[in-house]
């Protein structure tokens, strides 16, 4: 185990000197560069490129642009783009053909999770999700056991010895704490460890006020229903939240109701425009909930994760019938029990419910 540790570590260190020295050899082919990341972006893939976006700039003089597909959604999130004045900006399909380079971060080429162009070549690739196939890049830096993409950029910004700005370390701190789930899920000690360098350069009021934002009255609204309808299928919690004020707030429901005791596996949807989100949790370590969500899809490319951890969308319609609705999220759900290997004929209780 130890032996297996060392080596995770080594291929960490060596993937942060894989990036540095890209960006340093090819410095006058790369800008500006397109920093893309996945639909409705987390805070990990904003760390990431943020944190990729100070080390093109500030190491190598590489100017780039950060662009994201559908909304910022989760309040923390819109809390964390705001406060530390993270220049995002809407991807428009016009800047594939105006950026010959484009990064992907928190995402790869192939996923159904972003707008670019599968016929295309990425210029580099920076991910925590396990790939299916070899992504299609220049340079593709893939490590399922980082806890966390921003850590593969917080450790090349460490090595290679830049000055951290308080707004990229905190973004960098914030993003392996919510992928980490507090450090909880963090395989390996340089984890920990590249978040307690981070650390010491954050501005800790702004990353308070990240983690701890104003809410809507419809947050808790979505919540409520989310506990009161939740059902228990001997391991697995199920909750189907209809329709939400953004994909967020589904995997967010998820990691809540996962803390419930009886729960091994939590399974969640939410509707939002025309889309069911999914999302899948479960307190097995080594489980591969991506594998898992993946069954329960009728395209595989819609669904996917890392470990414990695992999303995916697909469409529905948004001037579908409720039946139409109905249908998919109880098709999924049977999916992912028959997948669990849990009976359908099973009752299933609501144990939030008097």
């Amino acid at each position: 185990m130890a032996n297996h540790t060392s080596e995770a570590q080594d291929t960490a260190a060596g993937h942060a000197r894989a990036l540095v020295a890209y960006l340093a050899q090819q410095r006058q082919h790369l800008a500006p560069l397109l920093i893309l990341t996945h639909d409705y972006p987390d805070p990990d893939a904003l760390a990431a490129a943020f944190g990729l976006q100070h080390l093109a700039q500030a190491g190598f003089g590489i100017e780039s642009v950060i662009a994201y597909g559908g909304e910022v959604g989760r309040t923390e999130n819109k809390a964390m783009v705001r406060l530390l004045r993270i220049p995002i900006h809407k991807v428009k399909k016009a800047w594939f053909k105006k950026y010959a380079r484009v990064a992907l971060v928190d995402t790869q080429p192939d996923f159904a999770n972003n707008p670019f162009p599968k016929s295309r070549k990425a210029t580099l690739v920076i991910d925590q999700h396990a790939a299916v196939a070899g992504p299609n890049a220049e340079l593709a830096l893939i490590d399922p056991h980082c806890g966390a993409t921003c850590v593969i950029v917080a450790q090349a910004l460490l090595q290679h010895g830049l000055p951290l700005p308080p707004r990229v370390a905190t973004a960098l701190a914030y993003g392996i704490l919510t992928d980490t789930l507090d450090l909880f899920r963090a395989q390996r000690p340089d984890v920990v460890q590249t978040y307690l360098r981070v650390l010491h350069h954050c501005d800790m009021r702004a990353l308070a006020r990240i983690q701890n934002p104003v809410r809507s009255r419809r947050f808790f609204i979505t919540l409520g229903k989310g506990i009161r309808d939740a059902t228990l299928h001997r391991r697995l919690l199920v909750s189907h939240l209809g329709p939400v004020e953004t994909p967020d707030l589904v995997s967010q429901v998820a990691e809540l109701l996962l803390a419930y005791r009886r729960a091994v596996w939590c399974c969640v949807t939410g509707r939002y425009k025309g889309r069911l989100h999914v999302s899948l949790r479960t307190t097995r370590t080594d489980a591969q909930a991506g594998e898992v969500l993946r069954d329960a899809f009728d395209n595989r490319k819609q669904a996917g994760g890392h470990g414990p951890i695992a999303g995916g969308s697909c469409r529905v319609g948004a001037e579908a019938p409720e039946e139409a609705w109905q249908g998919k999220e109880q098709s999924l759900q049977l999916r992912v029990l028959k997948r669990l290997r849990v009976s359908a004929k099973v009752e299933p209780r609501k144990p939030f419910v008097r």
